[in-house]
């Protein structure tokens, strides 16, 4: 069970890789007012999801603790950042204050996942 959790742990940093990347690789377009959600923004977004909610009943199963305090905290701001990027994705221009706050919250769910103990 430990190899398929590890598993779900690597697809989930890829998940918020690709937010991430997404967000990062928009910031000049975002300075200029043409930033858009990118394909690769939504799916890491719905690849975090599934892979976090597989995470934590792997973890269960395995009688490991789980701070469902933590986990309802990261799993909020994920349902912000992921119905930001669906309502928006087909817009040709996103408002620089609403992309910058995807990647803020984007930044703030993974300084949960480690700061949070």
């Amino acid at each position: 069970m430990d190899v398929l959790i590890h598993l779900f742990v690597g697809l989930h940093i890829i998940g918020i890789a690709a937010l991430l990347g997404g967000f990062l690789t928009q910031m000049k377009a975002m300075g200029q007012g043409t930033a858009r959600f990118v394909p690769g923004m939504l799916h890491g977004a719905l690849t975090m999801l599934v892979t976090g909610v597989a995470l934590i009943g792997l973890n269960q199963a395995e009688d490991h603790h789980v701070n469902a305090v933590k986990m309802g905290v990261k799993l909020a701001v994920l349902i912000v950042i992921l119905g930001l990027v669906y309502v928006k994705r087909d817009e040709e221009r996103i408002d620089k204050g609403l992309f910058a706050l995807v990647g803020g919250l984007t930044m703030a769910n993974i300084f949960i996942a480690v700061l949070w103990s």
